[in-house]
């Protein structure tokens, strides 16, 4: 099997010693090519010629980032939407960030070792699922985005944002960081209250302070501790919806600490919770930061989230 090893050396829990443990037990069952990525977008290109030229088999280690930008490519290399995935390429995740969503969300071990383990075992018994997948289309500019486990306008996406500001100037990517900035974009949302409509099919617009779109739960992780919004959502049903009406001090703690129980079910009079979303409409007057899949992709005020069926192959 003709196979594409794309790895991020740059991404959280990765090690040279584990980069090459790695390629060396994929390359004695594939027919493996190598190679690691040096800037933003590198994974996507280098997917997309792959699955052109015929390749197989895309692994990928790195965190999600580079899962998003592999999947984008791999999109691309087949005509930019989705093919029988039974006779396109199929994916395999190694985690190697901080998070890891994705591939927990599939099942695999979160120690890359483990992971290729399971991996390897699961190449030799051909086991393989489809997932389905979610596409943003800015109705602003040409083309689209695909996300495998979340997507936001508003509060999340200006975390992610002012996160990649602080990672440019050295700061580590940590739970407890990701809090405190979470808190500070709370207090700004608070003092400079944006609001965003939700278009839904068959309903009458929603306003609401924020929207989070969830392609499977959990939608994120904060260190080993899930954080769920949509509990009814999974790759095979549709997108999931969740979003607040207001963010007075009390509807903000009471989600919160929802979203972080164990077996987590938010609900309520101010939230707008949608489990099994075939497409959702986001709009702003004023443009927002959006994020796919942990990534800042720009500003928006007009988007479209479509869910995709059986989009993808992956190994498991």
């Amino acid at each position: 099997m003709r196979a594409l090893l794309v790895m991020n050396p740059h991404a959280t829990t990765t090690t040279v010693a584990g980069r090459d443990v790695l390629a060396h037990a994929l390359a004695s069952v594939l027919k493996l090519e190598v190679l690691e990525t040096t800037h933003r977008d590198h994974a996507s290109a280098v997917a997309a010629d792959a699955v052109r030229d015929g390749v197989e088999l895309v692994v990928v280690h790195g965190g999600d980032g580079t899962v998003n930008e592999v999947v984008n490519g791999m999109m691309d290399g087949t005509g930019g939407g989705p093919t029988d995935p039974r006779f396109g390429p199929a994916l395999a995740v190694v985690p190697g960030g901080s998070a890891n969503v994705f591939a927990r969300a599939i099942g695999l071990p979160r120690d890359p070792m483990a992971a290729t383990s399971a991996i390897l075992a699961s190449l030799e018994g051909g086991r393989t699922r489809t997932v389905g997948l979610g596409q943003m289309i800015d109705r602003e500019r040409p083309g689209g985005r695909w996300f495998t486990f979340n997507a936001g306008m508003g509060w999340d996406a200006e975390v992610i944002a002012e996160m990649e500001r602080l990672r440019a100037r050295g700061r580590r990517a940590t739970p407890l960081r990701y809090a405190a900035t979470a808190w500070q974009q709370y207090l700004r949302q608070r003092r400079d209250p944006r609001s965003i409509t939700v278009e839904l099919p068959d309903a009458a617009p929603m306003d609401v302070r924020f929207a989070f779109v969830s392609n499977t739960d959990t939608w994120t992780y904060l260190g080993s501790r899930p954080v769920r919004t949509n509990p009814g959502a999974s790759f095979a049903t549709g997108l999931g919806l969740f979003g607040l009406h207001d963010l007075r001090t009390a509807t903000t703690v009471t989600a919160l600490r929802e979203m972080l129980r164990p077996g987590g079910d938010p609900r309520g009079r101010n939230v707008l919770r949608r489990d099994t979303v075939p497409l959702l409409r986001v709009r702003s007057a004023d443009p927002q930061a959006l994020q796919l899949d942990g990534d800042h992709v720009g500003r928006g005020r007009d988007v479209e989230f479509h869910a995709v069926s059986d989009a993808l192959r992956v190994v498991v």
